[in-house]
């Protein structure tokens, strides 16, 4: 892993930019499959998500991200690197809160690692998700793995 796997706020457009720049770099890879997370404005009765404010077990974070990594290094033998960024702090609906890529040497490699990874990441990665409402009040939220 070359950088943190989490940022404070939303993944900005600029960060997203600066990571598919530098895909041009892996000269190895003929494929880069690309998830983008974003926060939705759910509607739940009469209340509706405005934001999600995410906190995370830091240290864990990056511990459990380089085991997800590592996992699917072995499982896709032709993946040449995986990146995750995950947001921390208060995330505005529209907002990007998450963001993989993987880049891998074929297609099908980069699609089906990249797919795994978001499963992996929502069902282990120690990241806990407080949603707001348009009333302000708020509401704790599982992880959904559909």
């Amino acid at each position: 892993m070359s950088h943190k796997i989490l940022v404070n706020g939303p993944i900005t457009q600029e960060i997203v930019s600066s990571i598919i720049a530098k895909l041009a770099e892996k000269k190895n890879a003929g494929g880069h499959s690309v998830f983008i997370g974003q926060v939705r404005a759910d509607d739940f009765g009469a209340r509706r998500v405005k934001a999600i404010e995410y906190s995370a077990y830091e240290n864990m974070v990056e511990a459990e991200a380089g085991k997800i990594i590592k996992s699917l290094s072995e499982e896709f033998n032709d993946v040449k690197s995986i990146d995750i960024l995950h947001s921390t702090g208060i995330v505005m609906a529209g907002e990007i809160s998450l963001l993989v890529i993987v880049s891998a040497g074929h297609r099908h490699h980069a699609i089906s690692a990249c797919s795994k990874a978001v499963e992996m990441i929502k069902a282990s990665l120690p990241v806990w998700k407080k949603e707001i409402y348009e009333d302000n009040s708020a509401g704790w939220k599982e992880n959904s793995l559909a």
